[in-house]
């Protein structure tokens, strides 16, 4: 198991340097892509194109962070040939930077609704909603990535469980707005823009999840991909016995 404490230390400093490295690079894309989700959700809310359109012009760059990470990844694997938790490590680095430029493309989306609103009105119902439900995401995506750094299992078993409470509130905006374009359907186009916005933003809670769930099999060796709550939390937790007797709830299925 790795520890909180760091990455394993090896006789070939050069082997450490090389691992710290394209760790470091995968947080500095993590730190980017945080920032876009922002951007975003900020444009939007207050009609502000140019940011939106600085938001869609980091993408490049974002992909661009994708592919050299990868590259990184290749290059230790042949090199290297690493074993147990470095081998971890670079699959979940791997199949992190994935969720990132996802949520980078889930930002972009955003942004491009941002300069359309700006083009043909404000809506005129859901950007509460889209300020609530973009903070949640924001945190989630931030401590998905603190638990990254850290090799917290806690706090990534956290951003999973929240998730539940994103996909919850996500579905009741979603019937809040189509009752309301019902009664008006003269916004009908305004408000589905920020239906689609809503959307982006499930989804990107969807890739900070993923990213938890990588963050504990990182930590634990185990995959915890498409297991209920709680037996994730008796991965986390090292129980199994005792709490794996607590009642369950609907959220744990």
């Amino acid at each position: 198991m790795i520890s909180k404490d760091g990455l394993t230390h090896h006789i070939s400093a050069q082997f450490n340097a090389e691992l710290e490295d394209v760790r470091s690079h995968l947080l500095a894309m993590g730190g980017l892509v945080e920032k876009q989700v922002n951007d975003a959700v900020t444009a939007l809310i207050e009609a502000d194109s140019g940011l939106a359109q600085q938001v869609r012009e980091i993408d490049d760059q974002i992909n661009q962070m994708e592919r050299n990470i990868d590259e990184e990844c290749l290059r230790i694997l042949a090199r290297r040939q690493p074993a147990a938790s470095d081998l971890r490590l670079i699959i979940s680095i791997s199949k992190s930077v994935i969720d990132l430029e996802r949520i980078g493309d889930e930002a972009t989306k955003i942004a491009r609704r941002a300069i359309q609103l700006c083009e043909e009105g404000e809506a005129p119902r859901g950007y509460i909603e889209v300020r609530h439900i973009g903070d949640q995401v924001r945190n989630m995506v931030r401590d998905a990535l603190d638990a990254f750094a850290r090799f917290d299992a806690d706090l990534a078993l956290s951003v999973a469980q929240y998730d539940k409470i994103i996909d919850r509130e996500y579905k009741t905006a979603l019937r809040e707005l189509a009752t309301y374009m019902m009664e008006d359907p003269r916004s009908i186009s305004r408000v589905l823009s920020i239906i689609w916005v809503l959307r982006s933003l499930e989804r990107i809670g969807d890739h900070a999840r993923n990213i938890s769930e990588l963050v504990i099999y990182l930590v634990r060796g185990t995959d915890v991909r498409h297991m209920g709550l709680k037996r994730m939390r008796e991965e986390v937790e090292g129980t199994g016995g005792d709490k794996a007797n607590v009642v369950q709830s609907a959220d744990d299925k």
